[in-house]
């Protein structure tokens, strides 16, 4: 949706197709942006027939930009490299399917673009020649910086009376990948010398039942606080003193990026694209390996020392605004456009 309305703004008409009530048709089309919806039912289908009929109109379109796999098969069923330049973006690092059908569609693809060079690589392991291959990194909208009072309402609604409780959080999916196990691993050693911490966890998952458990037998249970599902993110960002990231191998890391936009002093497992966005002592704390107690001492440091924290928040928060903003993301993307639609 960033994308979109800076796409638009720019002067491109740019439009979306999406799967019918989805959240993201529901939000573009409150922004007034035009949105082609589709079932859920069989989507990659009625997406490429639907791409089909759009791409036969007049005036037709230069660019079709495919936002995941499903996506990039819907523009292979409606033969869309015919008749436009395909752009395939890849936020997982997983490796391509060898399947030759599979590859074919990314084949077709005139670009792809990876969000961080950690993508990238896994791309080009695939076999994809390296000139189609192009970074091009997420980014996100810088926030105001958060208020007294706006954190004291956060704190409230987290059932935080006090400004005085330290308060962890992390935001993501509860999965094995994203590893919130080290987190409550931690936090017995904390619990030692800072008694009223707290750990909030923002988000949902199969590991959930698995998490909740682990703080009961580590005896922090108190201490762990289950989201769940939070529309109103801002809110966990508002309430934080530190934002810690676990995660194993994040292709890029679209919450710690949200979380240094906020001005969140961070602590980060150095893996997947962590080092293309952290470097330790600089804008955050970066733990080389998955250990509760480096990653407990770390915490404890920026506990510790608040002038610390502060000086390492406000880097993070440079650091966005710098090289990881929406606007940026906007307009290297639409540089990419230019240089395609002139070739």
């Amino acid at each position: 949706m960033l994308l979109l309305e800076g796409l638009r703004s720019r002067g491109h008409g740019a439009e979306l197709i999406a799967v019918r009530d989805s959240p993201l048709a529901e939000r573009c089309r409150a922004a007034a942006i035009p949105v082609h919806t589709v079932d859920r039912s069989g989507a990659r289908f009625h997406a490429a027939r639907r791409l089909g009929e759009l791409l036969r109109r007049e005036p037709s379109y230069a660019i079709v930009h495919c936002h995941d796999a499903h996506g990039l098969t819907a523009a292979w069923g409606a033969r869309a490299h015919k008749h436009a330049a395909v752009v395939a973006s890849r936020r997982v690092a997983y490796p391509l399917s060898q399947n030759p059908l599979a590859l074919m569609r990314y084949r077709c693809a005139r670009r792809i673009i990876a969000v961080s060079r950690f993508v990238a690589q896994s791309v080009l392991v695939s076999g994809l020649p390296a000139e189609v291959v192009e970074v091009i990194h997420d980014g996100v909208e810088l926030p105001p910086l958060t208020s007294s009072d706006d954190r004291v309402r956060a704190r409230q609604r987290w059932s935080l009376p006090t400004l005085n409780t330290p308060l962890l959080g992390c935001v993501g999916y509860l999965l094995p990948e994203k590893n919130q196990a080290l987190l409550i691993q931690l936090m017995p050693k904390l619990r030692e010398r800072y008694p009223d911490c707290r750990l909030l966890l923002a988000g949902d998952g199969r590991c959930r039942a698995d998490l909740e458990d682990l703080a009961r037998q580590a005896g922090v249970a108190d201490l762990v606080q289950f989201a769940g599902v939070v529309e109103d993110v801002a809110a966990v960002y508002a309430a934080l003193d530190i934002f810690v990231f676990p995660s194993f191998a994040e292709p890029l890391g679209s919450s710690l990026l949200a979380a240094m936009g906020y001005g969140l002093p961070c602590v980060a497992l150095g893996g997947g694209a962590v080092p293309e966005v952290m470097e330790s002592e600089i804008n955050g704390l970066v733990i080389a390996n998955p250990d509760p107690q480096a990653f407990a001492a770390a915490v404890l440091r920026l506990l510790d020392d608040p002038a610390l924290a502060g000086r390492l928040g406000m880097a993070a928060r440079q650091t966005i605004e710098l090289r990881f903003s929406a606007d940026r993301m906007v307009q290297e993307t639409s540089d990419l456009y230019g240089r395609i639609s002139s070739a």
